[in-house]
């Protein structure tokens, strides 16, 4: 069901005023020409009635011809700010970018937080984005979580369809989202509500088995059989299975990359206003997937880039696969029991 411009004005209001914006800063607008019209005319409202000056930086679309799918995450890494200096200094120049075309993995939008600018993401449907709207306490609860992570060594996930994964945590940094910028240069993302961080390298072992009801994204399937992933030094080695194994394995070879098998973040989600049965409900075109991403208790696992955390794993080739009824142990202390979160601060 649509949502009023009043509805929507109200939703950005709300989270620019908890991103602090402030009526002395600037904010620019970032568009391509799939960026939802009335998400870019409600959040220009909202930061003008804030008192901000507000620009908007519309940028010609690129990669269609390299993508499998319209899908902002199918190829990644590369984007209209790629050699694009005048766009970059007004980018910079901001306090505040609204992404509403999507930066993420790109070199790019690490240079523009480097110097301070914050940036938010929001590229879902406006209905989503005000459902989930996010609120100091998804903060509270992301950010009692990601202390936990921070001092934790180990992950050890399990689950009763064959998962026995391991790896060593501690060389990268715990990515929070939930879904407000508020700090100079944060970025984040509007839906979000999880945490997530990356193995160190080379020590992710063991066994993946995605099992019925799994996601995989970009391709937004829920899975109909397992999938068996074999992972040796922080990588798939071999995707084992039927129909979604050859799908996902013949996916992941057009792009001629081996780094698009390397494990990418590792998390695990916390947004109980996340449903993890909507990604049917909406045309896959029209949605990232974030429900799929954030909802409570899945274990977030992905492939590819790790740009993200300061690496430079720079591969197009972005898989992100939240899985159901999952056991996360850090240092062998449970923080998801069968896809049923226990609050961190007992942990």
């Amino acid at each position: 069901m649509a949502i009023s411009d009043s509805d929507l004005i109200a939703a950005w209001t709300q989270v620019l005023k908890l991103s602090r914006l402030k009526s002395t800063e600037l904010v620019t607008i970032l568009t391509d020409q799939d960026s939802h019209p009335q998400t870019v005319r409600c959040a220009r409202t909202a930061a003008q009635l804030l008192g901000a000056k507000v620009i908007c930086l519309d940028l010609s679309p690129m990669n269609g011809d390299k993508s499998l799918s319209r899908d902002k995450t199918a190829y990644v890494g590369h984007t209209p700010l790629t050699g694009n200096a005048a766009a970059m200094a007004a980018l910079k120049a901001s306090h505040l970018v609204i992404d509403l075309m999507l930066l993420l993995f790109s070199p790019e939008q690490q240079e523009i937080l480097e110097g301070g600018t914050r940036i938010l993401l929001a590229v879902e449907p406006p209905e989503v984005l005000v459902r989930m709207l996010p609120t100091e306490a998804d903060k509270a609860r992301v950010t009692a979580a990601a202390a936990v992570l921070k001092k934790s060594r180990s992950m050890h996930v399990q689950s009763d369809a064959g998962t026995d994964f391991r790896c060593a945590l501690g060389a990268y940094p715990v990515l929070t989202e939930y879904g407000f910028s508020e700090e100079p240069g944060r970025w984040d993302h509007w839906p979000s509500g999880f945490l997530a961080t990356w193995p160190n390298e080379t020590t992710s072992e063991g066994t993946i088995v995605l099992d019925r009801g799994d996601i995989l994204l970009p391709m937004k399937r829920y899975l109909a059989e397992p999938v068996k992933m074999t992972i040796r030094k922080g990588y798939v080695t071999d995707i084992a299975g039927k129909l979604d194994a050859d799908l996902l394995r013949d996916y992941m070879e057009s792009f001629n990359d081996p780094e698009a098998y390397a494990i990418s973040h590792i998390g695990w989600g916390l947004q109980p206003r996340a449903r993890w049965s909507t990604m049917g409900l909406f045309d896959p075109e029209a949605t990232l997937g974030m429900d799929a991403r954030a909802f409570e208790g899945n274990f977030l696992f992905s492939l590819g880039p790790n740009t993200e955390a300061g690496g430079t794993r720079n591969t197009a080739c972005h898989i992100d696969i939240p899985m159901r009824n999952c056991t996360v142990l850090l240092d062998n202390n449970p923080v998801v029991d069968h896809g049923r979160v226990l609050e961190t601060e007992a942990a």
